[in-house]
């Protein structure tokens, strides 16, 4: 169920509008990659390693050229002087260690399912057949699949060349932390893991490329068609001019489309050198070992605090697994979270460190949240651990710590600055729409009965940094890009608008969400608006869509753009008027002159007579279009407070979902529909990760969860109704107020549902719980009478 919530805005801005192009998505009567047929297309299939870390010593493909259908094969040998290496654009340190990384591998494999050949056949089913003719001969070398071990002298090395598995380690401090530590009377050391995860959008990965004269068409289901052309441009050799990179629309992305892939480097070169059409789409299957994993790090943290359970310092000690490369933003994300592990909470010191390790597994790189997620199960975990060391309800304990309302803006200990928030009202809130009294005095009527099954009630304070733009602060980071966004407005004769922008949707709704800025802003109806992106001739700007940044940072470019088509257009009205300009009032897509309401002139009047040029102010030109770049001073901090209460069967180790209440404060809110929406959907992958979810590999470096069959992702069945609700505190940092949302659900709920489990096992002296919390793992808590006495290896939990 969803708490009503009420908007104060005029116009469309606050409507819940549905989404307009889901007319179209929602039956399939639009334009994803895989549909996509041109005249004289063939198929690629690749052949990949089932080896996670070997020597190839031979490559032979003549058997299969001479297969049915087929039109051309290819090994590594063949593509080693022109496929360059995938980027890395984000080196973290000056001394890390970045490994060339083919496309298709040379001399070695270092991943299952990394590829080694392929074939280009006339139908995808010849392609695929042709592979068992391709005969590889493989050295195998010992694999390297757990962090800790990696670091150890001795170990397996994934690349020889550079004689370590350490690729980078990355320290932030800021505070005393001996003096914070000094005789704290309260310490606690904790171990943590984030099993590894497989993104599974609705729609796997799919390429076209196009040799068109001497340029090339490509596209891809990606969330990062303009940083794509860039780096397709940088890898080989091609000039960015004669690459038009499309992303039609795209069926989910949550970063595992934020990529330079394999795939997409290696149609552009088959095309190039066939001199024809090639399309590849992925299998499910084979999505699971070559599209890029997220998580997989090992937290060791310690914090101390008084006996009031107010805190004093945090140390954080991370183990990030790169996998067998670096991608393209494979180190920075665990850094992400180098800046959230104080959460909403004040304290005097902070460390965090951060070690970058090698293994021979799918590479890592961001998945729904990317480091935020990961540091928020860090410090929602330890302040429950705080509360049950002290003796406090684990709300109290968090009231003691967290900002106050009237303390923001607040610089905190990590170095960031928290514009605006309200975590007293957030929290209350929640506390009434979950009962959370009731619930408590339920769960200590079932601890004094001995209930078999028992309650347990979970809490997540949280806070976000997101809308990830600011340019300066990337580039003290060292991340190879700015943060900024574009977005232009274009005025037609008869008064509709053309809405450019650089963001790129992949299920977010932005063509409704951009046309009720515009609507706003210029005064003209929903109806009449036209929002484009994906496409880099269409939208040549752009820096397209993670990190919860499109309408912070692209919805603020548009909104500008907007206000410049307003000011061009408020000069002409003057004219057309006989009035001063500074006389002009702009009000409902109306411009008229003060104090004289019944002469006026409309936009789309305006835009008609700027059309025909007839009668225009002497030195301005015929065009209200405008375009304008928005690189904000500050990311945005959305928060909340999540509430969940789980059943635990203490017999068989099941877990029930009783009920579960998030209410968030994301700013001024564009579209309730759409807001619900991505709660909704950030929940239910927050929750897969604390339930269902865990990518596992076997002592040999296998992926045994390869399908769906063995990679649990929940339907609507396996969760419970959610309660939703919102409070309000704009942000400070841009005109509209808003901040962004799509990571918010996946970044509270996986600590809230863990702390409910906890919290349910508390009287059998368990202190954690392994994710995913299977039954077998919550029953081994059990009766072992301590989480903690599980231990967890890196990649995966025992």
């Amino acid at each position: 169920m969803t708490a009503p919530v009420q908007s104060t805005a005029p116009g469309e801005i606050g409507s819940a509008r549905k989404r307009s192009e889901d007319a179209r998505l929602i039956t399939g009567r639009t334009q994803w990659t895989d549909n996509i047929q041109l005249p004289g297309m063939c198929h690629v299939a690749f052949l990949r390693s089932p080896y996670a870390h070997a020597r190839i010593t031979r490559v032979d493909v003549e058997a299969a050229k001479g297969q049915p259908g087929v039109i051309a094969v290819f090994s590594g040998q063949d593509f080693a002087d022109e496929q360059g290496s995938l980027p890395c654009a984000w080196p973290v340190t000056e001394d890390i260690i970045i490994p060339a990384h083919p496309a298709l591998a040379v001399s070695e494999v270092r991943h299952v399912g990394e590829a080694v050949a392929c074939v280009v056949a006339r139908d995808r089913y010849a392609a695929a057949d042709a592979l068992e003719s391709i005969d590889v001969d493989y050295e195998p070398l010992e694999p390297v699949l757990d962090m800790e071990e990696a670091l150890r002298e001795g170990s397996p090395v994934v690349h020889s060349e550079h004689g370590t598995n350490r690729s980078y380690q990355w320290v932030f401090e800021n505070g005393d932390l001996d003096a914070a530590f000094r005789d704290a009377p309260v310490v606690l050391e904790r171990r943590y893991v984030q099993q590894r995860l497989i993104p599974a959008a609705m729609e796997p990965r799919a390429v076209v490329c196009e040799p068109f004269g001497d340029e090339f068409r490509l596209w891809s289901a990606t969330q990062i068609p303009h940083v794509l052309r860039v780096m397709l441009a940088m890898v080989t050799g091609i000039a960015e001019h004669q690459i038009r990179v499309i992303a039609p629309d795209v069926g989910g992305g949550f970063g595992s489309k934020l990529q330079v892939y394999a795939e997409e480097v290696l149609c552009l070169l088959l095309a190039r050198r066939l001199g024809r059409p090639v399309k590849w789409t992925e299998s499910r299957s084979e999505g699971t070992m070559a599209t890029h994993h997220g998580r997989d790090q090992i937290q060791r943290l310690t914090l101390a605090a008084e006996r009031d359970g107010r805190i004093r310092g945090l140390k954080v000690d991370l183990l990030a697994d790169m996998g067998a490369y670096l991608m393209l933003v494979t180190p920075g994300i665990p850094l992400l979270g180098a800046f959230m592990f104080n959460g909403i909470y004040k304290m005097d010191a902070y460390s965090f460190t951060c070690t970058g390790v090698f293994t021979t597994k799918t590479p890592t790189d961001a998945y729904r949240g990317a480091g935020r997620p990961e540091a928020t199960y860090a410090i929602e975990r330890l302040m429950d651990e705080l509360a049950a060391e002290v003796g406090l309800d684990p709300i109290e304990v968090r009231r003691r710590n967290w900002i106050r309302h009237e303390e923001f803006p607040y610089d905190t200990i990590a170095g960031l600055t928290y514009d605006s928030g309200n975590y007293e009202a957030a929290t209350e809130r929640a506390q009434i729409l979950f009962e959370y009294d009731r619930l408590r005095a339920e769960q200590a009527d079932r601890r004094d009965r001995g209930d078999p099954v028992q309650l347990g009630i979970g809490v997540s304070t949280f806070t976000e940094m997101c809308g990830l733009a600011p340019s300066r602060v990337l580039g003290s980071l060292s991340y190879g890009a700015g943060g900024w966004e574009h977005a232009s407005v274009r005025m037609l004769p008869t008064g509709k608008v053309e809405v450019v922008t650089g963001s790129s949707a992949h299920g977010q709704g932005h063509e409704t969400a951009w046309a009720q800025i515009a609507a706003d802003a210029l005064g003209v109806p929903f109806e009449d608006i036209r929002v484009l992106h994906g496409d880099t001739q269409v939208a040549p700007k752009g820096m397209d869509t993670y990190g919860s940044r499109s309408l912070a940072v692209g919805g603020i470019a548009l909104h500008n753009a907007c206000l410049k088509v307003v000011d061009k257009a408020r000069t002409v009205a003057a004219h057309l008027l006989e009035a001063a300009e500074q006389d002009i009032e702009f009000e409902g897509g109306r411009f008229s002159v003060r104090g004289v309401r019944d002469q006026a002139k409309t936009m789309q009047e305006v835009a008609l007579a700027v059309f025909a040029a007839h009668d225009l102010p002497d030195g301005v030109e015929p065009s209200l279009d405008s375009d304008a770049t928005f690189d904000p001073d500050d990311f945005s901090f959305p928060h909340g407070t999540h509430l969940c209460a789980a059943e635990v069967d203490t017999e068989t180790g099941f877990v029930r979902l009783r009920s579960y209440v998030a209410v968030d404060d994301v700013g001024k809110v564009v579209n309730p529909l759409i807001v619900e929406g991505q709660v909704h959907g950030g929940l239910a992958q927050g929750i897969a990760q604390a339930l269902y979810e865990e990518a596992v590999y076997d002592e040999a470096g296998n992926l045994t969860t390869t399908t769906l069959a063995d990679y649990l992702v929940p339907s609507a069945a396996d969760l419970p109704a959610f309660t939703t609700d919102r409070t309000e505190s704009p942000a400070t940092t841009n005109p509209l107020g808003v901040k962004g949302v799509g990571e918010a659900g996946t970044i509270a709920s996986t600590p809230a549902v863990v702390n409910a489990i906890v919290d349910a096992l508390r009287p059998h002296g368990v202190h954690d719980v392994p994710m995913p919390c299977t039954p077998e793992r919550v029953w081994l808590a059990i009766t072992q009478g301590a989480g903690g006495g599980l231990g967890s290896t890196s990649g995966g939990n025992p």
